[in-house]
């Protein structure tokens, strides 16, 4: 990476993705790192600085996250937060201790000296705990430079270039956090902001360029914002030696197959081959219950199509010596993490299709421009890139699609019925001009049977979950309290419309506990 990087380390916190997030928002590119990774792969970063996370463990926990200790002596700034400060204290010849008096939530936090962490912030700062330890005794060279009425909140050992708190800056209840984050990255780093949108799309233009050479490369095209987006950074770069496929894998929405097509010819330009390959996808996920392994068919089915359409694209160009070497995909961050524990000791949370289903004998190599980008960012690139908002405004679907919004096995049958039960949720949603206001929003089909009343005779039908998410980029999420009439309308027309639903139920869970999907 040719900008200023800070390198998180990431201790099993659940909110480090958050600190790389804030990171971004001024324009400073992060990358999270497990705490386990090897000392010269955080160094062949060039980082401007590093970022100790929390965690959930203690420091004398058997299993407890444990890093390479020669970070703290990189020459580059380190921040401890949280678990973080607890590693730099345990580490450096403090003591850390269970604390008497635990604190999680809100606290009161005063500075009681002048550091360049602080420099700007008031002299009282309102934050977020989360911790069951505390540094008791610091280790030579650290000063205290902020405290609760209970335990050390702040240290620092500037000579060393170390610093640490105890709560967590990156979350919005600490007020100031972000003003401290800034802090650290721009003044005591000196980190540059050239992490824009402009410099992102022309060194990935130059990257890929490099990177396919004289070849040629197909995309797996969805019609969503990420595929698009990463189609269009592609075409910019090799042109016409990119061709974009399109494949009805049996569980797109309502009418989709047919609506991407037209989109993605008449208002991107993109070279599109479509391929139905609806009734060899649904006779693999025929039996198939289990989520995990939904994903899994759905990835391997997916390159098994591209492997075949790349051969008769070769063939019908007659480009002898020449072949279909690269698969572009647009990955995300959110998904390499979620799907790859990139967490220390955390767990992966779900195989993503691009990231977790990928067979070890593909044929293809991936081309994955988007890989380092969050969703928020994606859309900035777009809008950059010149796309229409219809695109770029395009709530996330799936890679899975509605296989893993049908509970239970996938058949033919069931897609339909959802298909109907999912248009219903979007039209309503976007008459009451909330489609843009929410992250997601989608009908979900459950292995749910009930006993019904329709037209005076007794029903016996599925019911039908509708879920509708606020969130900045996925990684956390709120359920959006839609008002009680666009409620009443998505219910009503549904059990009226649907054949084969007779309920519909409102998901009020937020992530976490909960995932967006439902599998």
């Amino acid at each position: 990476m040719d900008t200023s990087t800070i390198v998180i380390l990431d201790f099993g916190s659940q909110y480090t993705q958050l600190i790389a997030r804030r990171i971004r928002e001024f324009n400073v590119f992060s990358v999270v790192l497990p705490c386990t990774a090897p000392l010269e792969q955080v160094k062949k970063l060039n980082p401007k600085g590093v970022i100790l996370s929390g965690g959930p463990c203690s420091v004398y926990d058997a299993d407890a996250p444990d890093a390479d200790v020669g970070v703290l002596a990189m020459g580059v700034p380190v921040l401890g937060i949280c678990y973080g400060l607890q590693f730099i204290v345990h580490h450096l010849g403090g003591k850390v201790v269970g604390a008497a008096a635990r604190e999680y939530g809100h606290a009161e936090v005063t500075v009681v000296a002048e550091t360049p962490l602080f420099r700007g912030l008031p002299g009282s700062l309102d934050v977020w705990m989360s911790h069951g330890d505390e540094a008791e005794e610091l280790p030579v060279g650290f000063h205290l430079t902020a405290k609760t009425s209970n335990a050390v909140a702040g240290i620092a050992d500037e000579a060393r270039g170390i610093w640490a708190v105890q709560f967590h800056p990156e979350v919005a209840h600490t007020r100031q956090g972000m003003e401290l984050l800034k802090n650290f990255c721009l003044d005591i780093c000196g980190a540059e902001q050239d992490w824009t949108p402009e410099h992102f799309i022309q060194s990935t233009v130059e990257r890929v360029r490099a990177q396919v050479g004289t070849g040629h490369a197909i995309c797996g095209l969805s019609g969503g914002v990420d595929s698009s987006v990463a189609a269009v950074l592609v075409a910019r770069a090799i042109g016409d030696r990119l061709t974009c496929i399109f494949v009805n894998n049996g569980v797109l929405r309502k009418d989709e197959f047919q609506k991407v097509q037209t989109t993605m010819r008449e208002q991107l330009g993109l070279n599109v081959v479509a391929v139905d390959s609806s009734e060899r996808f649904l006779a693999k996920l025929a039996g198939v219950t289990d989520p995990e392994q939904k994903r899994k068919v759905i990835g391997n089915e997916f390159i098994a199509v591209f492997d075949d359409e790349a051969k008769k694209i070769f063939e019908a160009e007659k480009s002898s010596g020449e072949e279909i070497a690269w698969l572009v995909q647009g990955t995300l961050y959110p998904d390499v993490i979620e799907s790859s524990s990139v967490h220390g000791p955390s767990h992966t949370i779900k195989s993503h299709h691009n990231v977790g289903g990928l067979p070890a004998d593909m044929k293809l190599k991936l081309i994955e421009p988007l890989r380092d980008l969050f969703k928020d960012e994606v859309r900035r690139i777009g809008r950059d890139l010149g796309m229409p908002d219809d695109i770029i405004e395009r709530q996330p679907f799936p890679g899975p699609g509605l296989a893993v919004r049908i509970l239970g096995e996938v058949t033919a049958e069931r897609v339909a019925i959802l298909q109907e039960a999912d248009q219903i949720v979007v039209d309503e949603i976007k008459k009451a001009g909330l489609y843009r206001k929410v992250w997601q929003s989608f009908a979900v089909l459950l292995p749910v049977k009930s006993v019904g009343v329709m037209g005076d005779q007794r029903t016996y039908a599925n019911t039908c979950a509708v879920r509708a998410v606020e969130s900045e980029d996925g990684m956390t999420a709120d359920w959006a309290p839609l008002p009680y009439e666009v409620l009443r309308t998505i219910s009503s027309r549904i059990v009226s419309e649907v054949r084969g639903i007779n309920r519909v139920v409102y998901d009020i869970t937020s992530k976490p506990p909960g995932t967006i999907e439902w599998e």
